[in-house]
Order: structure tokens, then sequence, then C-alpha cells
């Protein structure tokens, strides 16, 4: 009875190790490493998240930074914001997992790269939350300022059509920046970035087509004109004074800067990405196709339409009628507009309302209204789990935002001090500090010199187009009045 025991309870123990290897082979084909859900990031999918990141409302004020810069300034400022972007990506990407590549600890977010390549350093972290936080919720302001501008700029264009270009077709951007928020309100529940593929696929396509539209435009006015817009230098003095060129110079920075900004969700896209290969060489191709592609855009659109309209280029190319025909091609165009902004709204949005969802589960791990999932079913769909919470907090963050953007509805200023603002903390500063002390690069050597003369200098940038663009929101106040602003 004894032999008997002893061999039964043997082969249970290998029945219990065949099933228990078997179960966490099965484990492995639906969880990563680290225990959560098997990412399904591709190459493409993270490109797509870049190029709607990046391509937003900001390339419809490239023909009005490069009038300020002029035909060699402003084709050579967007290279080099280009070349910049692009090589502080490369730095960023290495730093999503800490030690190998493959196998290292995983940081979700910019905030978690920076606690593990700092040590744990308190205040560079807060100073990063800080940063990209309020960065992010900047860029939702802006956004929703620019879709109104679109909105308005379609039941313009309708307007002038039909009164042929008799009535001035004066509106109110209210009703419109509130139309937007209601969308957002509704996206936002979306819960995260793996659940937006599609959001981004549908809004990149959004913005090769206005980015096409308005390039086919420009080159169409080229052509009618018969003759190539602009100077060398850009905006003549006299045509502005002399302070206002130098403020105007300054916010085309920034506007520059702005357009290119996408620092602050590279990780949290990363974190979206399979492995093998690593996450790193997958989103380092990546960052090359979304930045590759944005700057071919960028360049002609910001080319031909300064070519188009020379010194008085608008401050967005779609909305601010350099162009009323055809009507029906401009209505795509800023419906276009309009569905990308939605899309990129969700990509900024999405790590601030992670980073606060995950704070207040921790600091409430026994909450219902937190933490419980209320499943409902979707006819023809899965069923949704809706968080209480979840819908509190991002509805109040969307009407926030969107309540701001009503106060300040300037668009070129408001974009171009978002891109002052964000883009040498989080684009240059952190991704370079980074890299010195993961490669531990010693002080003083050729390097180390050549990575902090390239910080330097994009500070002193940012610093500059920071000043202008609050000198142009001082400007617009003075005649501006609360929630009755008129186009």
């Amino acid at each position: 009875m004894v032999g008997m025991d002893g061999h039964g309870s043997k082969h249970d123990q290998q029945t219990f190790n065949v099933s228990l290897d078997m179960h966490q082979q099965g484990d492995s084909k639906c969880f990563d490493d680290d225990g959560r859900p098997k990412r399904t990031g591709t190459v493409w999918t993270a490109s797509a998240h870049i190029i709607t990141a990046v391509i937003g409302s900001g390339v419809l004020s490239l023909a009005w930074a490069i009038a300020q810069l002029g035909w060699i300034a402003g084709p050579a400022v967007m290279l080099l914001f280009s070349a910049i972007t692009y090589f502080t990506s490369l730095l960023l990407t290495d730093c999503y997992r800490t030690g190998d590549p493959l196998t290292g600890k995983r940081n979700y977010t910019y905030m978690d790269a920076i606690r593990s390549n700092f040590g744990g350093n308190d205040f560079k972290v807060k100073m990063c939350g800080l940063v990209q936080y309020v960065n992010l919720f900047g860029i939702s302001i802006g956004y929703t300022i620019a879709s109104s501008i679109s909105m308005m700029a379609i039941e313009r264009s309708n307007c002038f059509h039909k009164s042929g270009g008799k009535n001035p077709c004066h509106m109110n951007s209210n009703v419109y920046m509130i139309s937007f928020g209601i969308l957002e309100i509704i996206f936002s529940q979306i819960p995260g970035f793996d659940q937006l593929w599609w959001l981004s696929f549908v809004a990149a396509a959004m913005s090769f087509t206005y980015s096409t539209i308005g390039l086919g435009l420009g080159i169409g006015k080229v052509i009618e004109n018969r003759k190539v817009g602009g100077s060398l230098t850009g905006i003549t003095v006299g045509y502005v004074t002399q302070t206002n060129k130098v403020w105007r110079t300054m916010q085309a920075l920034g506007d520059i800067a702005f357009a290119y900004s996408y620092s602050f969700v590279l990780i949290e896209i990363q974190d979206t990405v399979k492995s093998p290969p690593s996450a790193s060489k997958t989103m380092k191709k990546a960052a090359f196709v979304g930045v590759a592609v944005t700057t071919f855009f960028y360049m002609l659109c910001g080319c031909f339409g300064y070519a188009a309209f020379g010194d008085s280029s608008p401050g967005n190319l779609l909305t601010g009628f350099g162009f009323y025909n055809p009507y029906w091609l401009l209505d795509i165009a800023n419906a276009a507009i309009v569905i990308h902004l939605v899309g990129s709204y969700q990509v900024y949005s999405q790590p601030l309302f992670a980073f606060i969802e995950k704070n207040v589960a921790h600091r409430f791990p026994d909450s219902d209204f937190v933490n419980k999932e209320i499943e409902i079913s979707v006819p023809g769909f899965h069923s949704y789990k809706l968080n209480l919470f979840r819908l509190v907090w991002r509805t109040t963050y969307v009407v926030v935002s969107t309540l701001i953007a009503m106060l300040l509805p300037f668009f070129n200023d408001v974009g171009g001090l978002i891109g002052a603002f964000g883009f040498w903390p989080l684009t240059v500063y952190f991704p370079v500090e980074m890299y010195i002390a993961q490669k531990r690069i010693p002080k003083w050597s050729s390097k180390w010199i050549c990575l902090q003369t390239l910080s330097l200098a994009c500070l002193l940038m940012t610093i500059g187009a920071g000043v202008g663009s609050i000198a142009g929101i001082l400007i617009d106040l003075k005649t501006y009045k609360p929630f009755k602003t008129n186009y």
C-alpha cells in the first residue's frame, strides 16, 4: 500500500507539472513578460500613431512661419527641427527598457523612464511630469481651437459662395468648440492606446488628405500667379514694424516646434509594440517613417503655401481664406482636419488619462467607483466595460479644456506657446540627459560637449519662441472679449 501511495503521488506530481507547463505556455501566448496582455503593435501601427500625433494642425501654419523667416531660413529651420526631433527620438526609444533592450525592465511612461535612468531623482521626475502633462493639456486646448476654426471655415466658404463674396459671413466659434467637445467626450471613453489604433489610421489618412489638398491648391495658385511669391529674408519691415518682425520670427520658431512635437507620447506609443524584435528597433524604424513622411509633407505644404501668398500667407492655410475656390474642395479639406484632430486629441490625451487613473486607483484600491467596471453589451461588438471614475474624470477634462479654448481662441499664438513650452525639455533635454546617463559619457568629452551644445541651442530657441508667442497673445488680448470672439 505504501509503494502504491508513493507511485500515485509521484504520478500526480508529474501530471501537475505537465499541466502547469501547458498553462504557462498558454499564458506566454496571451501575456507579455510583465504579465500584461500581449502587445500587438507593429512598425505600421506605431508609424500611424506618430503621423497622427505629428501631422496635426501645425502643418497649416507653416506657410505663415516660412513667411516670417524667408526662403533661406524657413526651409533650413524646418529641416533642422526635423533632424533634431529624429535624433532625440532615437535616444528616447532606448529608454523604454532599462538594461537589456529585449528583456530589461519596461518603462511604461516618460516619467517611468526618467525615474529609471536618474535613479529615482524625484525633482527630475516631477519636473518631467509637470511639463509633459501641462503640454498635453495645452495641446488639447490648441486642437479644440483649430477644429472650431476648420468647422467655421466650412460654413463660411459655403456662405461666401452663396453670397458671391458680398456677405462678410461673421460667426462665433463657441458652438463649434462645444460640438467638438461633445465628440471628444464620447471618444475619450476608449480605455487606452491599444484600442486607439483604428482611430490613428483614420486620422493619419485624413492628415494626408488635407495636406495634399493644401499642397495642390498652393501649386495651383503659383501657376495662376505665374510667379513664386516671397523673399529670401521673409516679411519686410514696413509691412510690419521692426518689433513685430522680431516677435513674429520668434513665434515662427514656436510654430515649427509645435508642428514637430510628439516626443512626450513616444514612450507610450512604444509600449504598444510587440517583441521580438526589441521594441526599440521597431520604434526606431517607426520614428524614421513618421518623421520622414512628416517632413516631406511639411516642406511641400509650407513652401508652396509661401510661394502662393508670399508675405501675406495666412496663419492657417486652409481657413485663412487665401483660397476661396473650389469651395467644395476646401470643405473636404477642413472636414478632414476636424476628423484628424478628433484622433490627435485622443492620442495626446491618453498618457494624461492613464496617469491620473493609475494614481487614483493606487490611492483608493477598495473603491468601487474608481475600480469597478460595469459590462455593457453592445450588439454586433464586444461588450463595453464602463468605469464610472473614467467617465466622470475624462468628461471633466474635456469640458475644462473646451472652456479654456473658448476663453483663448488664438490658434497661432497658442500653438507657438505650446510648442515652445514642450520642445526643449521633452524633445531635447531629457532624451540627451538620459542617453548620457545610460552610456556613462564622461563630462567634458567631445561627445558630451556636442550633446550639451545641442541642448543649449534648443533651449535658447525655446526661450525666444516662448517670448514671441506670449507677445502675440498680449497683442491679441487688446481687442479680445471673452466668449465673444467672432471670425
